[in-house]
Parts: structure tokens; sequence; C-alpha cells
């Protein structure tokens, strides 16, 4: 990276990229985290909509059940009868008047009952207070819990116990008529439906901050509750919008939403504190503003590239022209060019320096070169087939004096000089063992009754191409460094076998051990690239050619079996 920052102009280009990939970045991820927030606020207010939706609900379900209540009271007489001695009297005067006017052949009717069973149980417990009024007085029934009543019986109708609040809940009056005389009103019904009860039902819903603000003033919280909470749920029923933002003092900041009710006079208020909602959704925010780094990042390393890449083919254009001007024309390293005017600049010199040294090379150096070159050719040139009848002939004296043994001998060592020199240089595994074996039979003809040989190498290995001649130099290793020639036994065995990642061949020999620290050495020398000379030229040199061939997917290990010899394995990768 320094390279390039080195030189002024693109130092400057870096720094204006940087500047505007940070910023464009920055902007984007504000822009996604502004479209998250608001995402996440529709989905509070959508949430906010059920609840009020359930809410309103519920209170006109509860004034359905009253009103059908109330019918039902007009349409049984002795209901009306019970529900007017509990009017008219306290408790002692109402259980009086209805024993007093009971018959023996109907069962008695009670209004509380009734009204639990009706209203108190059907509703789930909403309205969980009953009282029924007189001009100045009023009798009421209560609900706890469990649904145990009580009563109390001529209280004021001032008493606190028929104060409405908010905090109690909701109040619904319908006035009792005579059933006789339908405009001579002869009392008052009020149904509380609690608010605990009734909000209770919506604190499943995701709701942040929740309130219920009276036209009065009055708040009840129905979740996230405090003192502060209860400040801004008022701030926000006393907006004229029905959403918006309230500052908390600073950055902090509070959406708001309001829902008006068509059933009583009251607001359903949802606050959502963003900076809770932000580190609600801290990871989300996390793992946007990482992508955006790591885009940033990206970019970047995409500009340092291309600037480095111009960078570099300016100085090789500089180094070209100090080679002209030095008239060193020795060969340079490759590049790969890039489709601009550096790359188009820096290939023509560098096409311009190679045509000199080619013309120079050609007049000069190259001529001198060829009359070497054809010297030497003619020093070695020899004829195969002067060596061919010459064995031919050996091994007919040989046949002559029945020496069949060393016929034979002949007639394998010419089959492989022939082989070794007509066929191509790539052959198939089974062309090459073909050879291997032909050099194993010369040398079990060289020490008859002391040297054996085995391959058992799999069908699936013989079609694969290789190069010619590797595994008799490998074969040859254990006669020059591992046979004993006092042993009665000794023996080369070759396996090759298919596995579902590569194609194995092992060389596996029972004479001499490799001392440790040369069988060290000889692995070190094996996958050397340097051109000095080593011991293990034979190894060295198959090594070499094999990798050259196959490529990475080749790979060459050498060990000491545990009870004699050593043990060459050859691998070669599927795909």
């Amino acid at each position: 990276m320094s390279s390039f920052l080195q030189i002024k102009i693109y130092r400057g280009k870096f720094i204006a990229y940087t500047v505007f990939v940070v910023s464009i970045g920055l902007t984007l991820g504000a822009l996604t985290c502004a479209v998250l927030l608001y995402q996440w606020i529709e989905n509070a207010r959508s949430e906010a909509v059920s609840a009020f939706a359930r809410t309103e609900s519920e209170l006109q379900y509860d004034a359905d059940r009253i009103e059908a209540y109330m019918q039902r009271i007009y349409s049984n007489n002795r209901l009306m009868t019970d529900v007017r001695y509990f009017l008219g009297n306290g408790a002692e005067g109402y259980l009086t008047g209805r024993l007093q006017n009971s018959h023996y052949n109907e069962p008695l009717v009670s209004f509380p009952e009734d009204m639990k069973a009706f209203l108190y149980s059907s509703v789930q417990g909403d309205i969980t207070q009953i009282s029924l009024h007189a001009e100045s007085r009023g009798n009421v029934v209560r609900f706890d819990g469990n649904g145990n009543d009580s009563f109390l019986f001529c209280l004021p109708n001032t008493d606190e116990t028929f104060r409405e609040t908010i905090q109690k809940g909701f109040v619904y009056r319908k006035k009792l008529s005579d059933p006789n005389q339908i405009s001579r009103q002869i009392g008052e019904f009020r149904f509380l439906v609690s608010s605990d009860q009734l909000f209770s039902k919506v604190r499943s819903y995701k709701l942040d901050i929740a309130a219920a603000v009276s036209a009065s003033g009055e708040v009840y919280m129905i979740s996230g509750g405090d003192r502060d909470t209860e400040e801004l749920a008022l701030q926000a029923a006393a907006d004229r919008q029905n959403s918006g933002y309230l500052s908390k003092g600073g950055l902090n900041s509070i959406f708001f939403m309001t829902f008006s009710s068509t059933k009583f006079d009251y607001q359903f208020v949802v606050l959502v504190d963003l900076p809770s909602l932000m580190r609600q959704n801290a990871g989300i925010i996390g793992i946007v503003f990482l992508i955006v780094l790591m885009a940033m990042i990206s970019v970047l390393l995409l500009i340092v590239y291309n600037l480095r890449d111009d960078a570099r083919f300016l100085k090789r254009i500089i180094h070209s022209i100090k080679r002209v001007k030095t008239a060193d024309f020795t060969s340079n390293s490759p590049a790969r060019y890039k489709r601009n005017e550096y790359g188009m600049i820096a290939r023509e010199l560098d096409d311009m320096v190679l045509q000199l040294d080619k013309h120079i090379r050609t007049e000069y150096l190259l001529k001198l070169k060829q009359q070497e070159t054809e010297m030497k050719a003619l020093q070695h040139q020899i004829n195969p087939h002067f060596l061919y009848n010459t064995l031919e002939a050996i091994r007919s004296t040989a046949l002559v004096n029945r020496d069949e043994d060393t016929a034979d001998a002949i007639a394998t060592l010419g089959a492989l000089y022939r082989d070794i020199v007509k066929k191509e240089n790539i052959i198939s595994i089974g062309s090459e063992l073909e050879l291997l074996q032909k050099y194993l039979k010369i040398m079990e003809l060289k020490y008859p009754g002391r040297f054996y040989y085995q391959l058992n190498v799999d069908q699936a290995l013989l079609p694969i191409s290789t190069v010619k001649f590797w595994m008799q130099p490998l074969a040859e290793n254990f006669f020059v460094h591992g046979f004993n020639p006092g042993n009665e036994f000794n023996l080369l065995v070759v396996n090759g076998w298919e596995t579902d990642e590569r194609y194995v061949l092992e060389f596996v020999d029972n004479g001499k051990w490799i001392p440790e620290e040369r069988l060290k050495e000889v692995r070190r020398n094996l996958i050397s690239h340097d051109d000095a000379p080593v011991r293990s030229i034979g190894l060295h040199n198959v090594y070499t050619r094999l990798h050259f061939f196959y490529g990475e997917v080749f790979s060459m290990e050498i060990d000491n079996n545990e009870e004699a010899g050593v043990k060459i394995t050859v691998m070669i990768a599927k795909g």
C-alpha cells in the first residue's frame, strides 16, 4: 500500500476516495437505520391500533350485555319486583320484603344473583360494581376477583364509592323506569367496568408505554408507568395531533400516538421511547453498520488495488525507460497489463525492449549458439538401428550356443531400449508398468534365486496418463541402496489402488533402512527448488517430473518400513 502513497497524485486520489466512500457509507447506514426505525414505529403503531380496537370492542360488548340485561329486567315481572325491593330498602328491609311477598309454589328470584350470572360471569369479570340509585341514596353490589359478591346499602349519592374516576373504571348509566308508566323514572343503574380488568386484556400487546387519559386530566397507566411517563402521556393527550414526537431533553425523544374513544370521554395514549427501541434492536443496527463497514472496506480495498496497479505500471514504465537508456535488454518479469493508458504504455515499452533483445540475439548470439548446438549434435549422434542389430546378433549367438537365459536377457534389454526410444513422453500408467516389468525381469536374471518382485495394481489406475520412465529410477534406487546380494530373499512389491479422493501407487522393498538423519535430508531435498546438486538425484528427478506433470494434485512420501526396507508412496488426487 505504501508503494502508491509515495506518489503524490495517488496519495491525493486515495484521500479523496476515502472521504467519499466513508461519507456515502455513513449516509447509507443512517438512511437504513432511519428506514428500520420507521418500520419499528409502524409496527408499534399497528400494535397500538390493535390494542385500542380491542379495548373499544370490550367496552361495546359490555354495553351490549348491559342493554340486554335491562331488557331482561323489563321482561321479567318477578325480577323487576326484586329490583324494586333492592332499590327501596336497606339490607334488612330488602330481605324482609322478599320473604313477605314470596310464594311457596314459586322459587325466589334474586336480583344480585341473576345479575352476577348474566353480567359478571358472561363478560369475564369486567363489571365489578353495580349500583342502583334513588333520588339521594344508592345500594351497591360488588364482585371481587373470585366472583364473590358484597353489598353496601343506603349510601349517599355523594359517597366516595360513587365518584367516577378513570382509576376505577368506566360507568354505564341506565334509567330504571316504571313498567306500567314508562315516562316515570323510579331509579338509575350505574354499571362500573373496572379499568384493571378492561386494560389487563391489552397488556399482552407489544406496547412500550400505554396510558388512558380522561378529559379531566386523570391518567391510568396501562404499562410502563412512572411519574415522568404520566406527564408525557398528559402532554400527548393535550397535543392536537394524533401522533408526533415529544422531547425528554437532549437526544432523548418519545414518539406518541393518541386514539379518542367513541364510548367514553378519554384518550388511549401509546408512547414509544426511541432510545429504548434502538437499544432493543441494537443487534440489527449493529449488523447494518457491520455490513456498511464491510462494504466500505471492500470498496476501499478495490480502490487501493487499482491505485497500486496504476502506480506499479508507472514504476514499470520508468524502469523500462531506464533499461533502454542503459542498454539493459535482459528479460523482465512478465506482467498482467491493465486495459488503460498506463497498461498500454507499459506493454508497448516492454515489447520494445523484447524486440531489441530479440534482434540482438538473432543477429549475433543466436547464430553462435546454433553453431555450437549443431557441433554437439554431430558428436553425440547414434544410430539406434545399429544397437538393435548388434543386440540381435548377440542373442542369435546365445541361442546357437543353447544359452537361453542369456538370449532372454538380451531380448528383454532390446525391447526395453526400443520402448524407451520409440514411445511418446506421455504414456499410460499401464505402459509405464510394462517398462518397469522388463527392467525387473533383467534384474531377476541378474540375481537368480535372490530377487523377486510383485505387481499388484488395480485396473482403474492403468489408463491414467503419466510421464515416461519414472518407475524404473525408483526400483533402481532399491538395487543401489537397499539390495543385499548376500540375502537369499530380496523383494520389491508395487501396489496400486483407488480411493474416493485419490489414486495411490506404493513401492515397497525389504532392503536396508535409511538412517533417520539421511531420511530427513532426502525428504527436504525432494521438494527443494534449488538448482544446487543433491545426493538423491534420482528421487529428486522423479519428483520434479511428476510434480511438473500433475501439479498440486501430486504428492510423494518416503518412509522406512517397520520390519525392513523402504516404502515410497506416490499419490495423485482426483479432480
